[in-house]
């Protein structure tokens, strides 16, 4: 038994977004562009931060997974797909009054990036295959979707 732990990082920002949604606030997150994964338009970047309005009715869709946050919403009327590892997530507080809470840049991994795959599934898959030829094909397709990591790329919106 292993006494290492993830990070409580998404449980601390999903719970202060709750926090600050629920008091009627606008909740705003502080990002460091500089972390692995970050996916932000790059000409809204000031001093290697970049400052958003994560609120229901500012953005599109908003979506607070285990390992980033992914939302889209509009800059200069372009929408934009953007992505925040919680790692790279250095403040959220609420507009109008600042309450909220700072936090430390965790730098990640670009393989703990990657959501690896319960071995429970991986041998149910095998177990429905039929023949040793179907199988082999079946275990090269999945360690193949597994291993491709894409690599975020960031690109320069112009104004």
């Amino acid at each position: 038994m292993t006494n290492e732990m993830t990070s409580n990082k998404p449980y601390i920002v999903k719970a202060f977004y709750d926090w600050i949604s629920d008091n009627g606030l606008t909740p705003y997150i502080v990002v460091d562009v500089s972390v692995y994964g970050v996916m932000v338009p790059m000409s809204y970047v000031n001093d290697g931060q970049i400052v958003l309005n994560v609120s229901a009715s500012a953005v599109g869709s908003i979506a607070m997974g285990e390992l980033t946050i992914e939302l889209s919403a509009r800059f200069g009327g372009k929408l934009e797909h953007m992505s925040v590892p919680y790692g790279a997530v250095a403040a959220i507080y609420a507009k109008e009054n600042g309450a909220g809470t700072s936090l430390a840049i965790e730098n990640i991994e670009p393989e703990a990036m990657v959501e690896k795959p319960e071995p429970s599934a991986m041998i149910s898959t095998l177990k429905s295959v039929d023949n040793k030829a179907d199988a082999k094909a079946s275990v090269k397709s999945q360690s193949t979707q597994t291993s491709k990591v894409k690599k975020p790329s960031l690109s320069v919106v112009k104004k």
